[in-house]
């Protein structure tokens, strides 16, 4: 059975695809190609080619999970999506501030986990052969 990809992978493909774009983005522009800087239209099917997965999986991570769980209110009262279905013309749209600043959270996390694992697994080595020497001595 084929594995799900994580939040960190699927916003890590988004911000890799889309950072440029997000950067590009001026309000001097006569044509720009979003009707805002901060909501950036991604292609679900694209990203989800990428992660090898249905698109709907895709689809559901950030409509149904990370919308919930990374939109806000702002101090006004007003909702701040962090995944919508439509920001005018455009449709798909991640409020990429704030995935830059989930996918950062993300990744340290796994920075965290990761050294956390090469103590543990450094710590085991050194009892392991602190008992090996142990059991040598003693013969």
């Amino acid at each position: 059975m084929r594995r799900l990809p994580t939040d960190l992978k699927i916003l890590n493909a988004i911000y890799t695809r889309y950072y440029e774009q997000f950067t590009q983005y001026s309000r001097n522009d006569p044509n720009p190609d979003r009707s805002a800087k901060i909501y950036v239209p991604i292609d679900i099917e694209l990203i989800s080619q990428k992660l090898k997965v249905d698109k709907d999986i895709v689809f559901g991570r950030l409509y149904y999970h990370l919308q919930r769980k990374h939109g806000y209110k702002g101090d006004d009262g007003v909702s701040v999506p962090f995944f919508t279905l439509r920001v005018g013309e455009n449709i798909h749209c991640v409020n990429f501030p704030p995935l830059a600043s989930v996918l950062a959270d993300l990744r340290d996390q796994g920075r965290r986990h990761d050294r956390a694992t090469w103590i543990a697994a450094g710590s085991l080595v050194v009892s392991v052969v602190s008992i090996s020497l142990t059991i040598l001595s003693q013969r």
